[in-house]
């Protein structure tokens, strides 16, 4: 992540959104129950499609989770797919039910 790109949690939104400048370039929203953080959908701007900002707007929020000491529940297929191809957050991932 570069100091253009940031990830902020916007517990107002439901969501963390990845900011590339002063421009919203995506978002993972969530819903958060206790110590749950429950992703259901992340979006990239058409705009900024190809650019690689989806894994960095997923290692930001994710990362976040785990320092507040919360629990991922993946229901995102993005977010899913992201946990599945990087390592280190097995101790902080509850897989949601098939």
């Amino acid at each position: 992540m570069t100091e253009e790109n940031r990830v902020v949690d916007n517990p107002g939104e439901n969501r963390y959104e990845l900011w590339a400048a002063d421009k919203l370039a995506g978002f993972a929203a969530y819903d958060r129950r206790g110590d749950l953080t429950v992703f259901t959908h992340t979006e990239i701007d058409d705009a900024f499609a190809g650019q690689g900002l989806g894994k960095v707007l997923a290692a930001g929020a994710l990362d976040d989770v785990v320092a507040r000491g919360g629990t991922i529940v993946p229901v995102c297929p993005f977010i899913a797919g992201y946990l599945k191809k990087n390592p280190g957050y097995e101790d902080h991932v509850r897989w949601p039910r098939e």
